[in-house]
């Protein structure tokens, strides 16, 4: 049947210090690269395309949109979709070159297991905290969610297949770099969520230690000395303020 063409995907905004290592580990894997950029006020477009990418321009309004808008200028059906700081290691380069080449895969989706490295590390800590997200699909088959706030692909009833091999996630560039993206998100999702109000309420107390146990303890952000414990503190100080958006939203809708 041939060799399946691949597309990969990258959505952007203020990328310049690491959309080039993103590129250049699908370069010779993808037969083309799509960036969406959203607006960068640095060089994250130029550099994107001194590599080759097809860039792409589109208004920031939600991961979901924003994912599907990147899905829709892609040549070619099986995508593998990535955000800027995300790499993807030779051997996961090797594995989805090998599935792809002996023609159309056997299932529609397959995740991807990504490791959290932190900031001045090239390779994740001991016990890193990994997520495993569908990253390679057919998007004729499954699509990502049309959902300002969840970055993942809808699978419907489709079965999902586990690449063996992970992709590295250079999630944060510093601890103030934290705090940045993880408000940001917590307004979108403060749009998004609607929950009871009295549930909210109740909540707000019991936020701050429950998700902080669960960054530095059951996520192991223990064993990356200064930075996990920061960034654990600063997670749960978001998750705080996350229900206290939603309640000044669902108040504001209530007076309208």
């Amino acid at each position: 049947m041939g060799r399946v063409r691949l597309s990969c995907c990258i959505i952007a905004r203020d990328e310049a210090d690491r959309i080039e290592r993103c590129i250049e580990a699908v370069q010779g894997l993808a037969d083309e690269i799509v960036v969406v950029d959203s607006g960068s006020t640095d060089d994250t477009v130029e550099k994107a395309r001194a590599l080759g990418a097809r860039v792409f321009h589109r208004d920031w309004d939600g991961y979901g949109p924003q994912k599907r808008y990147a899905e829709d200028c892609a040549a070619y059906d099986w995508v593998l979709n990535l955000d800027a700081d995300e790499v993807v290691t030779p051997e996961l380069a090797e594995e989805i070159r090998t599935l792809l080449s002996i023609g159309q895969p056997p299932l529609a989706a397959y995740r991807v297991r990504m490791p959290v490295v932190f900031p001045g590390h090239r390779k994740p800590r001991l016990w890193a905290e990994s997520h495993n997200y569908v990253r390679l699909y057919d998007r004729r088959r499954v699509r990502f969610r049309d959902s300002l706030v969840h970055d993942t692909v809808d699978t419907k009833h489709e079965r999902v297949g586990q690449l063996s091999h992970p992709a590295l996630h250079y999630s944060n560039r510093s601890i103030e770099h934290v705090r940045q993206k993880l408000d940001r998100y917590t307004h979108l999702q403060a749009k998004e969520l609607r929950k009871s109000t009295l549930l909210v309420t109740l909540r707000i107390p019991f936020e701050y230690p429950l998700v902080f146990i669960r960054y530095y303890l059951l996520r192991r952000n223990f064993t990356g000395g200064m930075f996990g414990l920061r960034s654990s503190h600063i997670a749960a100080e978001m998750r705080v303020k996350r229900l206290l958006r939603i309640l000044k939203a669902q108040r504001e809708e209530a007076r309208a």
